[in-house]
């Protein structure tokens, strides 16, 4: 079995690092071990290839960078740990449902580890905690405002994934202690007034460091074979 070959590579450039990734992904053959890539980036907003324009509402002096990834418009920035699994599935056995229910394990884990409770949003990637109490053990039992499905929830880990000849690219984001009023220029992943936090804000005083080293290894055991 080819195991992930973690690397930890500090703080990159968004546009070289996806470049660096597509580079990786066409040149690699069915030898070449999985790797997972953990940095941070400085101040960025990327745009999914269903990105609307009108999700992007004041963004100053902050870039915006078209990417070719799912989803829609979110923030990258310092205090913000971004994990690129760069995966054969074929060779992994699974498909990409199931490679993002694997991502969001690896989250929710990592979340347990800080004493964090986390949850998915029927359709809405990524995991949520409870504002008000994200200790609280107990699950969501499904959307008590079903006009507002992330009333009392914000958004700590966002997923955007793109997958070339059955390997994977781009990945998953989670905040960890970070300035989070960029989110407020942008409607984060397409949702208007949808609220978004990191650990600290919610009471948990983790490191950078601590967090990419926890979330690289649940990574790294969720998505092996």
């Amino acid at each position: 079995m080819i195991s992930i070959e973690i690397h930890r590579l500090g703080r990159l450039d968004y546009p070289a690092t996806v470049q660096a990734m597509q580079e990786f992904t066409a040149a690699r053959d069915e030898t070449t071990p999985d790797a997972l890539w953990i940095c941070e980036h400085a101040p960025v907003y990327t745009q999914g290839l269903a990105g609307k324009t009108d999700h992007i509402l004041n963004p100053g002096d902050i870039p915006v960078v078209q990417t070719n990834r799912g989803g829609q418009v979110t923030f990258h920035g310092p205090g913000q740990v971004v994990a690129y699994p760069l995966i054969d599935l074929k060779r992994a056995g699974y498909f990409v449902k199931e490679y993002v229910y694997r991502i969001e394990e690896a989250v929710l884990n990592t979340l347990v580890h800080f004493g964090v409770t986390g949850h998915r949003v029927s359709g809405s990637p990524g995991i949520y905690v409870r504002l008000a109490d994200p200790f609280s053990h107990a699950a969501l039992t499904g959307p008590a405002h079903p006009s507002d499905p992330f009333r009392g929830l914000g958004k700590i880990a966002a997923l955007g994934i793109k997958v070339s000849r059955h390997c994977t690219y781009h990945g998953v984001a989670l905040n960890v202690a970070m300035d989070l009023e960029p989110y407020s220029r942008i409607n984060p992943c397409g949702y208007a007034g949808l609220t978004t936090t990191d650990l600290s804000t919610i009471g948990v005083p983790a490191s950078w460091q601590e967090a990419a080293d926890v979330l690289g290894h649940k990574l790294a055991t969720h998505l092996s074979p």
